[in-house]
């Protein structure tokens, strides 16, 4: 079996037109086969696809043609299937939803830093490291010294800031994301609040895990990925983690052991928490991605979306293709 080419991506660039851009771009991804989502908003782009290494080829010269998306940077790693299901491109209001208006990186942002300068500036005791990602992701892997601020969302990360930095604005502050996008946000954020010295890992963990040596490395543990891989090592491969498709939490083998672990209903994070109407919605949900597989279809049942629907827009898609040829 081929091996499948994960891309991740995202630029902060004003598309007033993002709404046009939606069917063309979906029309690159069903053509290529490269399965993933991709958001659209007005400020900016933000995906994570997979396909063949010809066809992640084809969609950045695809994005080349456009001077607001050209020279992507994506991230790379290797999988051995493909870790998405489908191919979406999203309309949105926000690619990284935070939730705070006027939050422009094109405008204001933090300084970037490389992965080859990013050991150093964490290792300044002067500098206060904020790991901008959500607990469930922070609990496999981080940075040494780096705060957890133990949110479920991103949206919680501004009201955990106004609460726990000090009004200290000279205070060195290094944020950190998986891919980026969400640090770049949050020190954009902490500069239009008048924060001076705000510094970003640019690129991310992964971008990081692909540059630096592991002997050389202050990461610690796996990297939480949003796809059926779960989680990556510092090699980029898949780890050992499942996720519980109730709660995200990503599970090692003993957690599967659990009597508390019912594959897409509940593991051992979760399930003091449910009640049981939502075990009865869960397990029905999971009936519903058996019967899926058993009938050799794919289903994302944590995603609640239905086969139809895809189908439906698929089909819309040749349709428009067919009638433009015509």
């Amino acid at each position: 079996m081929s091996k499948t080419l994960v891309t991740a991506f995202y630029r902060f660039v004003t598309l007033a037109d993002y709404r046009d851009l939606r069917q063309p771009l979906l029309a690159v991804m069903v053509e290529n086969d490269i399965k993933g989502t991709i958001l659209l908003a007005e400020e900016g782009i933000n995906g994570t696809v997979a396909g063949s290494e010809l066809a992640i080829e084809s969609l950045l010269a695809w994005f080349n043609k456009d001077a607001r998306l050209s020279g992507l940077a994506p991230k790379y790693a290797w999988h051995d299937e493909p870790p998405f299901y489908r191919s979406k491109v999203k309309l949105k209001k926000e690619i990284v939803t935070m939730g705070v208006p006027g939050t422009d990186p094109t405008q204001l942002v933090g300084t970037y830093v490389k992965p080859a300068d990013w050991n150093a500036l964490i290792s300044d005791p002067d500098v206060l490291v904020i790991d901008t990602r959500n607990d469930y992701e922070v609990h496999i892997g981080s940075y040494e010294n780096a705060v957890n601020p133990d949110i479920t969302n991103f949206r919680e990360l501004p009201a955990y800031l106004e609460a726990n930095l000090s009004d200290d604005k000279s205070q060195k502050i290094a944020m950190f994301c998986t891919g980026g996008i969400r640090c770049e946000k949050s020190t954009a954020l902490l500069k239009k609040q008048g924060y001076e010295n705000v510094y970003h890992l640019e690129g991310g963990i992964l971008k990081y895990l692909e540059e630096v040596p592991e002997e050389e490395s202050s990461w610690w543990g796996d990297c939480f990925v949003f796809d059926r891989r779960v989680a990556v090592n510092h090699k980029l491969e898949k780890g050992e983690y499942e996720e519980c498709h109730a709660c995200r939490m990503p599970l090692t083998a003993d957690e599967q052991g659990s009597p508390h672990y019912q594959v897409g209903v509940s593991c051992p994070h979760c399930y003091a928490d449910q009640d049981a109407q939502q075990r009865r919605r869960y397990q029905e949900r999971e009936k519903q991605v058996e019967l899926a597989e058993q009938r050799g279809e794919q289903h994302l049942g944590a995603e609640m979306e239905t086969l139809a629907a895809e189908r439906k827009q698929q089909k819309l898609l040749k349709r428009q293709q067919q009638a433009e040829s015509d």
